[in-house]
C-alpha cells in the first residue's frame, strides 16, 4: 500500500489517498475532485483550471499522467 496526497496529484488539498497501484490512486483522486466540484471547492476549481489546460494538449497529459506514475512506484510501502 502507498500514500499519495491530493496536492501531489494536481490537486488542493493534503487529503491522503491510500492504494495498492497507481491506476487505483488516480482513480480515487478523480472521484475526490468530481466531489469537490460539486462542493464548489474554489481551491480545487483552481486546480482542475490548470489540470483543463494541461489535457489541451495529449502529449502533455500523457508526460504528466507518466511522472505522476513513476513517482507513485518510487513510493516506500506504508
Amino acid at each position: 500500500m502507498k500514500s499519495m496526497t491530493c496536492k501531489q496529484l494536481g490537486g488542493a488539498c493534503d487529503l491522503m489517498f491510500q492504494a495498492e497501484t497507481f491506476e487505483e490512486i488516480a482513480e480515487m483522486s478523480k472521484n475526490h475532485g468530481m466531489e469537490m466540484f460539486r462542493a464548489d471547492d474554489e481551491p480545487h476549481l483552481e486546480a482542475m483550471k490548470k489540470m483543463r489546460k494541461l489535457m489541451q494538449s495529449p502529449e502533455a497529459m500523457q508526460e504528466w499522467f507518466k511522472n505522476k506514475k513513476q513517482e507513485f512506484e518510487a513510493l516506500k510501502e506504508d
